[in-house]
């Protein structure tokens, strides 16, 4: 498992309510093997994001139960540079959609 950082992944406490009650799914599904990884990360998962037409990307996510504040982080670090290479860097002032400008 790689942690990439983040107030949660880091102290295991909410960054909005500083509650401990703090859970994780990345246990959920074993990240070994082709089966659990198409599992995870294939076309079908729910826990994952597109990165292209043919490429999925597995997220792990961690929960508070008191507040509701979610975390989420590319498992596969793979994947980062891939994501870098397909898609357009995020600046300043870029709307995600063109109608709010």
């Amino acid at each position: 498992m790689i942690l990439l950082g983040g107030a949660i992944v880091k102290n295991a406490n909410c960054p909005k309510c500083g509650s401990g009650e703090v859970y994780s799914g990345v246990d959920l599904i074993v990240k070994d093997g082709a089966i659990s990884s198409l599992l995870k990360g294939g076309p079908f998962a729910s826990n994952s994001i597109p990165i292209s037409l043919t490429s999925m990307a597995p997220i792990d996510n961690y929960v508070c139960v008191n507040c509701g504040y979610v975390e989420h982080y590319i498992s596969d670090r793979s994947k980062l540079k891939e994501i870098a290479r397909k898609w357009d860097k995020a600046t300043a002032g870029k709307s995600a959609n063109a109608s709010d400008e």
